[in-house]
């Protein structure tokens, strides 16, 4: 028996309005309803489009590695609508936490701390710690408090593919496994939060994100780590998802370089069809490829927060236009490019 592909319900929440218009409102206790009943529902943050289910039924989340086709070795984010909820899902809340959350709560930060009983195993692939954040979306928290319970929402796609940043890549990419799309419009931020764990001293960033080393650093009061390439593997690895060589990756086999016009050059040569991506679209060598027909050159922003909100988007549409090959230029080796090179260098490990 054939499935029916979801309903993609438009959720309009005008910023000068306290309380969501009675459409949105109907959604919501729609998404809601499915939810305490175990089913799983596609929500709008403002990093991207999540797979949500009640985080506490051990049940509906796994419906969610089902979906995804995600090991069970993969922890889950648990969204929260606020600190104290969060603080009731964990059994201690380190300093570092408690500092993170109070200044960038709501916001693009997860923060890892103790488990608490009321977390299934399933949720922290079995660890003792749980991954928690309170998204900057007021129709997610609102969603979250209409249920009644916090909601595990990894990105709203098949397992290693291209993040969702709108309700359509989400329905491309999952089709029927969801039982319904809160569409709540593109993601402001368009990657991934960043993860700090806070079980340890100096806290350790997991997953570089949109917020900074820097900003968190100025909350805690001292250092911050990076999680070493070296570590992957270890116990840091099972504490956040995206973490996994290979993530973030379009249908179309991606590769990074340094002379990415000239990588484009040699695979246009071949007979391939390419698409380029890369901020210097006023290079002469871009330049002189512009007129060759099998490619498609994306000129992408300098700044590392709008070439990541663009990124995600940026390669979807790419998929749609049966290339062969996707050459994007290398970010800058900064800080401040840290969470894009990241996506990218996952992106372009080839698959195992």
């Amino acid at each position: 028996m054939a499935r029916t592909l979801p309903d993609i319900l438009r959720c309009d929440w005008p910023v000068e309005e306290t309380t969501p218009p009675p459409a949105t409102a109907q959604a919501l206790e729609r998404a809601a309803a499915i939810l305490r009943h175990g089913g799983l529902v596609a929500i709008p943050t403002e990093t991207v489009y999540g797979l949500a289910a009640d985080a506490l039924d051990a049940e509906a989340v796994a419906g969610i590695f089902r979906a995804k086709g995600r090991p069970a070795s993969n922890p889950l984010i648990v969204h929260v609508s606020d600190a104290a909820m969060a603080r009731s899902l964990a059994a201690s809340w380190p300093a570092a936490a408690a500092a993170i959350a109070a200044r960038f709560w709501p916001g693009p930060v997860t923060v890892v701390v103790p488990r608490g009983p009321r977390i299934p195993d399933i949720v922290t692939a079995g660890g003792p710690t749980v991954a928690l954040r309170c998204p900057d979306h007021r129709l997610a928290r609102r969603l979250i408090e209409t249920a009644g319970t916090p909601l595990a929402a990894p990105s709203a796609n098949r397992s290693e593919a291209v993040s969702p940043t709108t309700a359509h890549h989400v329905l491309a990419g999952l089709g029927d496994r969801v039982a319904l799309i809160l569409d709540g419009g593109p993601c402001g931020q368009g990657i991934e939060s960043t993860v700090v764990d806070c079980t340890t001293v100096p806290p350790r960033i997991l997953r570089p994100g949109p917020l900074s080393r820097a900003a968190i650093e100025a909350v805690v009061g001292g250092s911050v780590e990076w999680l070493a390439a070296a570590d992957s593997g270890t116990d840091h690895a099972v504490r956040s998802p995206g973490q996994q060589p290979r993530h973030y990756a379009p249908r179309t086999p991606l590769e990074l370089s340094a002379e990415a016009a000239r990588r484009g050059a040699e695979l246009l040569d071949s007979g391939s069809r390419v698409g380029l991506v890369t901020t210097a679209v006023d290079d002469p060598a871009t330049r002189a490829l512009a007129s060759r027909r099998e490619l498609v050159v994306v000129p992408m922003p300098n700044d590392p927060a709008a070439y990541a909100r663009l990124l995600y988007a940026t390669l979807h549409a790419l998929d749609q236009r049966a290339l062969d090959r996707i050459v994007v230029a290398t970010p800058p080796d900064t800080e401040a490019w840290q969470a894009v090179r990241d996506r990218l260098v996952r992106a372009a490990t080839p698959p195992l």
